[in-house]
């Protein structure tokens, strides 16, 4: 990695408490400055698309908003003690193996949203150039439009959390005045009581996909990112009530704000299968300028904290690449699922489907490490969390072979539980029709999980009853090498 004091030097290592130099206005600051776009916007157009009214889409957005922070925030101060990100202190629950299972679903929250965000901003830069300058919206001005927001991304991220947390403070100001703006921009044309065809059939089936796929999905996304903030806070100066309040404050305001312009003007504009055209067609020209630099600035913040947390999560399943090396590849797997985002699937369907299958399987790993954290009551071994990135073995959280299987198992059922009850465009469970249609998958998967895991582990007290002697994993025997490269 290279020396450069401007470059981020920790990958998933514990961070030293002299650098936990960050504070809970940090925290809220980051999860503010990072969701005001157009990628977090698009969900706001969700509700809308289903066919629901303005006030209808508001209460199902703040609902299942609430629901998910309830869920969600209690993580941030898992890594408040343990020093590290989210999927790594994991591993005193699920095993220092089993803990890849956090850095994989984290991974692939964060790459779906990326390439979301990436290419809904992009769109809405080529359409405002369009109107403004002419400028073509074929094929090469997407490609060359999506590639710069990429680059611009990337290099936010491998620049590390201290030039993300500047950028995310001064965008948290700049994008929240253009989308106030906005307001004023699409006021004429709004009407709250106007509403399309319920997707589902009816309004309370609707309303419901809605409050999952539109609302809670927002908390949900960052079930393994929040640690990557709280990491450089001390526990030593700032309470946990503080982080907790300001964790809650980021995610509430972060969320709501672009979800609710989303659907402000979805129903200003009548945009029900193409939000970003209807968007471009329907502002004023005065406004397409404010629609340009946070499609492009907006953007690039939003996608630069994901991938900076995508590289994490694959540095923490590749212990041998940097944490530079990690996020250039992420950073071009996002790309290429924009292109086939762009030019391959349908927007909505995708969209929709990606989330609450996400959320299915998300939400059993958020359920078990928050059980997890209150065994554990804030009392974790550093060293032992981090034996398979250092290629050791051993360690309180060995468990069996690195793996806890209580956890893993109560994971899998629930995990597969919440697959058989999603109801998504592109594939429905075998059991919604015990659900009368209704997508709970959330529900279902992490009442299974919970519910397994406090029995399979109900002698636990969180940690291995011994503490195994570390040893090497440099130079494995012949018969353990291809465990250890796991």
């Amino acid at each position: 990695m290279p020396q450069n004091a401007h470059i981020e030097q920790y990958g998933v290592d514990t961070i030293p408490d002299a650098e936990r130099t960050s504070t809970p206005r940090d925290v809220a600051s980051i999860l503010i400055g990072s969701n005001l776009a157009f990628g977090v916007v698009v969900f706001g157009w969700l509700p809308v698309s289903f066919g629901l009214s303005f006030w209808s889409s508001l209460s199902a957005l703040v609902i299942g908003t609430v629901a998910g922070i309830v869920l969600t925030a209690p993580l941030a101060l898992v890594s408040l003690r343990t020093a590290t990100n989210l999927s790594t202190s994991s591993g005193a629950f699920f095993g220092v193996r089993g803990r890849l299972i956090g850095s994989v679903v984290g991974l692939l929250l964060s790459l779906g949203y990326t390439a979301l965000a990436l290419w809904v901003g992009g769109d809405v830069v080529v359409g405002a150039l369009n109107r403004m300058l002419g400028l073509p919206t074929d094929g090469v001005a997407y490609v060359a439009t999506y590639s710069v927001l990429a680059v611009l991304s990337a290099t936010a991220a491998v620049f590390g959390y201290r030039l993300l947390l500047k950028l995310e403070r001064v965008l948290m100001w700049a994008m929240g005045a253009l989308l106030l703006a906005g307001l004023f921009a699409f006021a004429p044309h709004f009407n709250g009581s106007a509403h399309g065809a319920y997707l589902l059939g009816g309004f309370w089936p609707t309303w419901l996909l809605a409050v999952v796929a539109a609302g809670l999905s927002g908390p949900i996304a960052f079930i393994t990112l929040l640690g990557d903030y709280t990491r450089y806070v001390s526990p030593a100066r700032h309470s946990e009530r503080k982080v907790l309040w300001s964790t809650c404050v980021g995610l509430f305001l972060g969320l709501l704000i672009p979800q609710l312009f989303g659907t402000f003007t979805a129903v200003a504009t009548g945009a029900g299968n193409d939000y970003v055209h209807g968007l471009i067609a329907g502002a004023p020209a005065w406004f397409l300028l404010p629609l340009l630099l946070n499609g492009l600035l907006g953007s690039a913040g939003n996608t630069g904290l994901m991938l900076y947390s995508m590289g994490l999560d694959l540095d923490a399943i590749l212990p041998r690449a940097t944490r530079l090396q990690a996020t250039y590849v992420v950073a071009a797997l996002a790309t290429v699922l924009v292109f086939l985002g762009h030019f391959v699937w349908n927007a909505q369907d995708a969209v929709t489907s990606f989330v609450l299958v996400l959320t299915a399987i998300g939400t059993p790993w958020a359920v078990i490490t928050l059980i997890g954290h209150r065994r554990f009551r804030g009392d974790y071994d550093q060293e032992s969390l981090q034996v398979l990135n250092q290629r050791t073995r051993g360690g309180i959280y060995w468990y069996r072979a690195g793996w806890n299987l209580p956890a893993t198992v109560a994971w899998a059922a629930g995990s597969a539980l919440g697959l058989c009850a999603v109801d998504t465009p592109a594939y429905q469970g075998p059991l919604l029709s015990l659900t009368s249609g209704v997508d709970v998958s959330f529900l279902l998967s992490g009442a299974l999980a919970a519910g397994l895991y406090l029995l399979l582990s109900r002698g636990a007290r969180g940690k291995a009853p011994a503490r195994p002697a570390r040893e090497s994993l440099q130079e494995p025997a012949h018969e353990d090498r291809r465990e250890a490269a796991v």
